[in-house]
């Protein structure tokens, strides 16, 4: 299971152990530095990609919501009676006068 995105930066990952100022060490935090570029990038695509997926499907739900009207308007003037709505529902949220218990546990 994921972790929750989180709102704030991107942080980048953090070695455990500090290791001694070496031009190796300059050379693998290079490394490191790219490939967490080209994963963000590849993730930036993918989200790209997964935003189009998405609009298309909402511009073909509207096509098939504004057909639907059309084909219920169409069916009301034919038939030549209007249709009442149907009345709004109505929730009733009922209120009991519960307690609760309270238990103490010790640990």
């Amino acid at each position: 299971m994921r972790r929750p995105l989180s709102k704030s930066n991107i942080r980048p990952k953090i070695s455990t152990m500090p290791r001694p100022r070496s031009e190796s060490a300059a050379f693998l935090d290079i490394y490191k530095l790219t490939v967490e570029k080209k994963r963000l990038e590849h993730e930036l695509i993918a989200l790209d990609q997964r935003r189009q997926q998405i609009c298309q499907r909402l511009a073909v739900l509207n096509d098939q919501v504004n057909g639907l009207e059309n084909t219920v308007d169409q069916l009301r003037q034919e038939d030549g009676s209007p249709v009442q709505a149907a009345p709004p529902a109505t929730y009733h949220r009922s209120e009991s006068n519960s307690t609760f218990d309270t238990i103490l546990l010790d640990y």
